[in-house]
């Protein structure tokens, strides 16, 4: 390419979310299993979760995610060409959610698939669609994380149930014209990663081809948390190297809403300062895929991140999968 010519960069033109209308807290769970909001906040942060109703499908959480981002982009469904959806727990075996949500849209150009990285999804579904923006062949995408995570939570595992909630988080990208600067709007660098040798330590029990049934979670809690703290940093450390940007020139840091030690532990690693990250763990837990444009949906609503910041999305997930994407608002 000359220089004469200007390259694309995804920018982001709006974002929003949805949650189940039912919460389940604490001291619901309590009643439910041995456990006790203190010890949940203690150890995780957690003070509620949403639930998504008998009938409630990923789907339906994803279109009203995706509609919201909509009308913040000052946009309508047909001006969409590409929808990925990041998630673990679709409607169906096939077809994909993404088709699905593309069809309650109203939308029947363009593609729509969906991507499996299980928590990274939202940040892989980034990545992704960056580079089909990038490349010219779509204008404008979609990007979703939806889950329905309380349709797979073996209710009776105390370790497992008091994490997981429902919900979904949409983000609306669109191919501009750039002279590649780092001062200009858009997806700056994104950086990805993954390691199958840790299937055991955070895992679904069950899948068509395996079992023949839908599954539990089943998670080796000290062993992803030790993982999640010493090892995805790296993703992040990546993106601050790739384009000369320090944490102290950072704005905000939105990463994966697990648990609020795994963030605060993770912040402090890479040096971000912890006024600049957002954490929103308390208000809906870990909703896998969803919680990144969750806690970017917050964050962009209450003023926090503005035009012309400096954002740091990050995830970890199980496969492990883990990924940063370094975005000027």
């Amino acid at each position: 390419m000359t220089t004469e010519q200007s390259l694309l960069r995804s920018v982001v033109r709006g974002v929003g979310s949805y949650l189940p209308a039912k919460t389940l807290t604490n001291d619901d769970l309590a009643r439910m299993v041995d456990t006790s909001d203190e010890w949940i906040f203690q150890r995780t942060g957690i003070r509620e979760r949403h639930i998504a109703a008998p009938g409630e499908t990923t789907s339906m959480l994803g279109e009203k995610a995706a509609r919201a981002a909509l009308e913040n982009a000052g946009l309508a469904p047909e001006d969409i060409d590409l929808i990925i959806v990041g998630t673990s727990t679709p409607d169906w075996t096939f077809p994909s959610t993404a088709t699905q949500i593309q069809a309650a849209l109203g939308v029947t150009h363009g593609v729509a698939f969906d991507l499996q990285a299980v928590c990274s999804g939202f940040v892989f579904a980034v990545a992704t669609a960056d580079k089909f923006l990038r490349s010219g062949s779509h204008k404008r995408a979609l990007v979703i994380g939806a889950e329905t995570f309380s349709r797979i939570i073996d209710w009776e595992d105390r370790t497992t149930c008091v994490l997981f909630g429902d919900g979904a988080g949409a983000m609306v990208l669109e191919a501009r014209p750039s002279m590649g600067a780092m001062d200009e709007r858009g997806v700056l660098t994104t950086h990805l990663r993954s390691d199958g040798r840790h299937r055991a330590k955070l895992h679904v029990d069950g899948g068509p081809s395996a079992t023949q049934t839908v599954g539990h979670l089943r998670m080796e809690g000290k062993e992803v948390f030790k993982f999640a703290v010493g090892k995805v940093t790296d993703v992040v450390a990546d993106a601050f190297a790739a384009t000369g940007i320090t944490p102290e020139q950072l704005n905000w840091f939105v990463p994966h809403q697990a648990n609020r030690r795994i963030i605060d532990m993770s912040a402090q690693k890479l040096g971000i300062a912890p006024e600049k990250v957002v954490a929103t763990v308390h208000l809906h837990g870990n909703t896998s895929a969803a919680s990144v444009p969750l806690a970017l949906s917050v964050a962009v609503a209450d003023g926090r991140i503005k035009k012309g910041d400096l954002v740091m999305l990050e995830a970890v997930g199980g496969g492990f999968t883990w990924g940063s994407a370094l975005i000027r608002w």
